[in-house]
């Protein structure tokens, strides 16, 4: 999913390049990444996290690079109230348009236009990859900040050695100027837990092709 950003002109570099290239590859992202294409593992443990909110912090929930909204959509449909905020304006269009039932808004998770201590859940599906590393810390930090005591994250993100890429081209040959990193699950762990998140459960899923990166889904726990 695409990253969260705000568009204003002192963002940091990192985050213009990240809502330029999703603007860039919104449309065809949309037609080549529907909801449906989710695993049985991912679906599962987005059915979990619903669950878990509704029976434990029933706040309401925020899908943060929430992309075209269909993971939004899903969560809706789980029995959650869910707005989806995301970084690039093109993703925020398409996603009021398929589901003009929900709020969706431009924002960065670098800096969460939310309350302290207001959502119930957070998702962050596969949107904090483009980050520098040494930004993580800081954004888990927010995600902690804006759960509720006993709130709810999951986090689904890519795994790897500490690998630094520089794609030119995705999603369908478009041009992209966006960094992707993709860390060791330790560490990943680590980070989420170093923010104040307690880590209640983790899932690794090997790339079901054999080769290439993996993947891993982290649901943890503000505690309180």
């Amino acid at each position: 999913m695409a990253a969260a950003s705000v568009g204003s002109v002192t963002e940091p570099a990192f985050l213009a390049a990240v809502s330029t290239s999703y603007d860039t590859v919104a449309d065809t992202y949309v037609e080549r990444f529907p909801p449906s294409r989710l695993g049985p593992l991912g679906r599962a443990m987005l059915r979990a996290f619903a669950e878990i909110v509704l029976a434990e912090s029933k706040g309401p929930v925020a899908d943060v690079g929430c992309g075209p909204g269909g993971l939004t959509a899903e969560l809706a449909g789980h029995g959650l109230e869910v707005s989806g905020i995301d970084l690039s304006p093109r993703m925020i269009e398409l996603a009021r348009a398929a589901h003009p039932e929900l709020p969706f808004s431009v924002g960065s998770m670098t800096a969460l236009d939310l309350p302290d201590g207001g959502l119930g859940g957070l998702l962050a599906h596969y949107s904090t990859h483009h980050l520098p590393p040494e930004r993580l810390p800081a954004v888990f930090a927010e995600f902690c900040r804006t759960l509720a005591p006993g709130g709810h994250l999951l986090l689904g993100t890519h795994l790897g050695q500490d690998e630094h890429l520089r794609p030119t081209s995705g999603y369908g040959g478009h041009p992209v100027s966006y960094d992707w990193y993709q860390l060791p699950g330790e560490r990943i762990a680590a980070l989420i837990e170093g923010a104040g998140l307690t880590i209640t459960a983790r899932l690794d899923e090997p790339n079901p092709n054999g080769a290439g990166r993996s993947f891993a889904y982290f649901l943890a726990r503000r505690p309180g």
